[in-house]
């Protein structure tokens, strides 16, 4: 029997199963075995991130996805000249942009629209022109919020990593001041217009404060779900998340 599903979408970050392929040279597992078995399991959408070095996602996984799946995909990317020309030959659903350094291992905080909004502005254009819907990750800032918005972004995906690292450190007071900041965010940001959307490092526990805020309608969800899946596999895995962000959503509604 189908699940009714709230006003929210889950979108899964397969990242990771190419990071598990890379780790051995092999050419299995296979992203693209992934997402053909979460279109199975009802997922709404596919985010990949092609990183300037390729860690994990290479340039044919995503045209391999492109052509073979019908989920929406959602290409996470720096605002590079490289990545744009991607972009373009790919035209995926929605691109989402996003800082990026080599060091680093995991996106770290949101996207410093504000002090590169004439870039951006410039950037994004020949993507909008495409029909290609822009998606800025920032953190819960209202100036760098109001900034993507100027620049003509369409989307916003705010980053809950502060406050699922603070849950999970158990620091209840200031995973509850996060949480209100990425609250009034949100709402800054519908009233703008814009679409908003939350993700990076959500588990089966952080994810229920967030998907009961009634503005978000979409979150993207990778590693955890790919850690999870090594125990659980991935039909178990998708189908608890996928009811632990329904419930939360059907409560905060009230239904």
């Amino acid at each position: 029997m189908k699940k009714e599903k709230p006003e929210i979408r889950l979108g899964v970050n397969i990242d990771h199963v190419a990071t598990l392929r890379n780790a051995r040279g092999a050419s299995y597992p296979e992203p693209l075995r992934m997402a053909s078995l979460l279109e199975e399991l009802g997922v709404d959408g596919i985010t990949v991130h092609l990183r300037e070095d390729r860690r994990h996602i290479i340039d044919s996984d995503v045209f391999d996805l492109r052509k073979k799946i019908s989920l929406p995909i959602n290409l996470e990317m720096a605002a590079t000249k490289e990545m744009q020309s991607i972009a373009l030959r790919l035209n995926p659903r929605a691109v989402c942009l996003v800082p990026e350094r080599r060091e680093e291992r995991t996106t770290e905080g949101g996207l410093d629209v504000l002090s590169e909004e004439k870039k951006l502005r410039i950037f994004i254009k020949p993507l909008l022109k495409e029909n290609i819907r822009v998606s800025i990750f920032v953190s819960a800032s209202l100036e760098q919020i109001k900034a993507a918005f100027r620049i003509g972004a369409q989307v916003i995906e705010l980053n809950t990593g502060r406050f699922c690292d603070l849950f999970l450190e158990n620091n209840f007071e200031e995973s509850s001041c996060e949480l209100i900041r990425l609250k009034e965010a949100a709402h800054h940001a519908n009233q703008l217009g814009l679409e908003v959307h939350g993700g990076h490092g959500l588990s089966y526990d952080t994810v229920k404060s967030i998907a009961a805020i009634p503005e978000i309608r979409e979150l993207n969800i990778g590693h955890f779900l790919v850690s999870e899946a090594i125990f659980d596999g991935i039909p178990k895995v998708i189908s608890r998340m996928q009811s632990e962000i329904y419930s939360a959503r059907k409560l905060q509604l009230g239904l």
